[in-house]
């Protein structure tokens, strides 16, 4: 199970007597261990332990504390995140808190798991005697350890700065710490745990708040919010606000003032390269390449044509030699001829010929000789349509049935003939109008160009009003008072033809019985209501397409012209613009998020949770105290100590002042002052304490352990007063 971390480990263990004593601060944000009467810490890393197994081999290891993120890439941390002993402040995940303590050893120099130095170790304010009495079990069984003495961190912190002077013995301790801020009033150097106060907000709550603040207003850049840089943007950036309202007024009203107080945190960004235009030798190079390219195209083509024409005159000369020996033959053995050839008939031959000298025609890029194609069709189409002219009479049954298939052959082909005849000269109309409109506009430009705004005008106009009247207008109570359409007003005229039949004629018939039906000639209405009127129907959709036309002429012509959606026309959808990024885009602004994620510690309530807030703690913690001594009250507030990681905002000193002022009566002597050192003076203040000789005497040993048992945990309690 080995361990990764950047912190070296000491060398020096040996060195030290067995009777100096081990201080842990166990802090929920921090574990500090060293020795007792230094000053400094040994060994500090973060309370947080992970365990991911290795990609290759699937060995578990075991991650304290910090770590290099670079070696991560080699782990699986998706199943092991990172994992806190604590409970708020209260340790509760024991088997965490093991891999602590063992890297804490192991740092610090021990050799195997038997520690034989006294431990000093830190807890909360009135810690809950199962996790005291699980804590000195897991000491005691699992280290070795001789004695154990614990203590609160807050009062430690208060010692040392009482020792230097900067508070009084009669004082008010307040500490913002990570998970909870609490409050303990201190009378002659020893706490009162009945007037102490906890609020279950601290920096946790801050900074997880100014993570989704951030996260919220720059969703694009979520992965660069990880939680170790919010806290450095914390502890940068982040201050308390001397009125909220006044402070969010000056954001609002976007004075120059909140100019001046917003930050800015650039990300790395990379400007994009910048696309030179190619010289003029790399554009000539190009041009040769695409030339050559071309030319080899052009060959390759060249090629494949005078292969097809060979090809198509091979054939050609195959056929004409197949018809001339056709021709010299029998009449009686033209049958078994065409047998061999694989053809049925004359006509087949013909047709093939004909065929092949179209495209070799269409090959060699002669023009159509349409006299000549139809005087070789025709003679093959009167064979082909042989029975066409015979009289019925004259034929027999089956070749009355030819008969018919070849009349609605020939009138098949003539249609499709008619068809192309009638495409090709719509083509010639069209080309026609076009040189026409042409010519117009070369004559005066700013004149047609007015002609065709006119003329799509009106169609537009007129497509609408069409529109509407197809369309159900509004309800009206028969007079029509609300502008609506009638249905009579909706239908054209061969709708109102129909209606008018459907409803008169059962009583054209006479007034009494309804016999509409009865006669045949009855059914001749049926026929009239059946009738294609659709000649009402043709017209939009001609003036559709005429005003598309007009409309794509304009966009060419115009280039100020915006067509009309609701004309009916389906217009391209444009695709967005891509902006490329810049600068700005990665730039990360804290402005009134600064002071809004401090603001938690006074207000606890904005993320639910229903207690008070730090300026109000005291005065709670000055009412439970269990004596009113209104002058030890002027005493406590007129020396009030902050201390804690969360202490370090700027601007807290002088907001916890007003508020206090704010429920204490007029005339109390205040005065707040902040730790030396809010982080470090609670381990300082316990080595300290841990280097008297008699610290001894306030320790338990393993042998009171196992004779008294862990209920006489529940009443051991720390004199700070040596």
């Amino acid at each position: 199970m080995p361990f990764i971390s950047k912190i070296q480990r000491q060398s020096d263990y040996n060195l030290f007597d067995s009777n100096t004593p081990l201080v842990i601060d166990n802090g929920a944000s921090y574990f500090r261990i060293g020795w007792a009467g230094e000053s400094e810490p040994r060994v500090v890393f973060r309370n947080l332990v992970q365990r991911p197994r290795h990609k290759v081999t699937g060995e578990t290891v075991t991650i304290v504390g910090d770590h290099d993120p670079a070696l991560l890439k080699y782990f699986d941390c998706t199943r092991s995140g990172p994992r806190s002993a604590f409970d708020s402040n209260v340790v509760y995940q024991f088997e965490t808190m093991e891999y602590i303590l063992d890297f804490g050893f192991d740092r610090m120099g021990a050799n195997g798991t038997e520690i034989d130095h006294p431990v000093l170790i830190t807890e909360c304010v009135c810690n809950p005697v199962q996790s005291r009495s699980k804590m000195a079990e897991l000491l005691f069984e699992t280290y070795g350890v001789p004695s154990i003495a614990f203590g609160v961190d807050v009062a430690f912190s208060y010692k040392y700065n009482q020792q230097q002077g900067v508070c009084a013995k009669d004082c008010l301790a307040l500490c913002p710490g990570f998970n909870t801020t609490h409050v303990i009033p201190f009378v002659d150097g020893e706490p009162v745990y009945e007037g102490c106060c906890r609020t279950n907000v601290g920096g946790f709550h801050v900074t997880d708040h100014l993570k989704q603040l951030l996260s919220l207003k720059y969703p694009y850049h979520l992965a660069r919010f990880t939680w170790e840089k919010v806290e450095d943007l914390k502890m940068e950036h982040c201050y308390i606000a001397p009125d909220y309202v006044s402070e969010v007024r000056l954001f609002q009203k976007g004075a120059k003032e909140a100019e001046e107080k917003t930050r800015c945190w650039q990300l790395p960004w990379v400007p994009p390269p910048i696309e030179e235009p190619p010289s003029e030798e790399e554009i000539a190079r190009k041009a040769a390449i695409k030339e050559k390219q071309g030319q080899r195209l052009r060959e390759m083509a060249e090629a494949k044509r005078s292969s097809k024409i060979n090809e198509l005159e091979n054939e050609l000369h195959g056929l004409e030699f197949l018809f001339h020996q056709l021709e010299q033959v029998e009449e009686s053995k033209v049958l078994s001829f065409l047998a061999e050839t694989g053809y049925g008939s004359r006509q087949e031959i013909e047709s093939a010929r004909n065929k092949v000298m179209q495209s070799l025609r269409k090959a060699k890029g002669e023009p159509k000789n349409e006299q000549d194609e139809t005087e070789k069709v025709d003679p093959a189409a009167n064979e082909k349509y042989s029975l066409i002219n015979i009289p019925d009479d004259m034929l027999t049954q089956e070749q009355l049935n030819e008969k018919k298939k070849q009349l609605s052959l020939k009138s098949m082909a003539e249609g499709r003939q008619r068809l192309k005849q009638k495409r090709h000269e719509e083509e010639l109309e069209r080309e026609r109008k076009q040189q026409l409109e042409e010519e117009k506009r070369l004559e005066n430009p700013e004149l047609y160009l007015e002609q065709l705004h006119a003329r799509y005008k009106d169609l537009s106009e007129r497509l609408d009003q069409q529109k509407r009247l197809k369309t159900n207008g509004g309800h009206s109570n028969g007079n029509n008072l609300s502008g609506g359409v009638g249905r009579g007003e909706r239908l054209n005229a061969a709708q109102r033809e129909r209606m008018r039949l459907l409803t008169t004629a059962a009583f054209d018939r006479g007034k009494g019985e309804d016999t509409f039906g009865a006669r045949d000639e009855d059914w001749q209405l049926y026929k009239l209501m059946s009738k294609d009127y659709n000649d009402d129907d043709e017209g939009p959709d001609e003036e559709e397409a005429e005003l598309a036309c007009i409309s794509s002429r304009l966009q060419d012509l115009d280039p100020t012209f915006i067509p009309k959606l609701e004309a009916g026309i389906s217009q391209p959808a444009e695709l967005p613009h891509v902006r490329p990024l810049t600068k700005e885009d990665f730039q990360i602004f804290l402005g009134v998020e600064r002071f809004r994620c401090p603001e938690l510690l006074f207000n606890p309530n904005w993320i639910a949770v229903d207690q008070v807030g730090l300026d109000e703690m005291v005065g709670v913690s000055i009412r439970r105290l269990p004596y009113k001594d209104e002058s030890l009250e002027q005493r406590l507030t007129s020396s009030i100590l902050v201390t804690g990681g969360s202490s370090l905002f700027p601007g807290i000193v002088e907001r916890l002042e007003a508020g206090i002022r704010m429920i204490r009566p007029c005339g109390t002597p205040i005065k707040i002052v902040r730790a030396l050192d809010p982080v470090m003076d609670a381990w300082r203040g316990a080595a300290s304490f841990a280097s008297d000789p008699q610290f001894h005497m306030q320790t338990f040993s393993r042998l009171d352990y196992y004779e008294k048992g862990e209920d006489w945990l529940r009443n051991y309690q720390l004199q700070y007063t040596l």
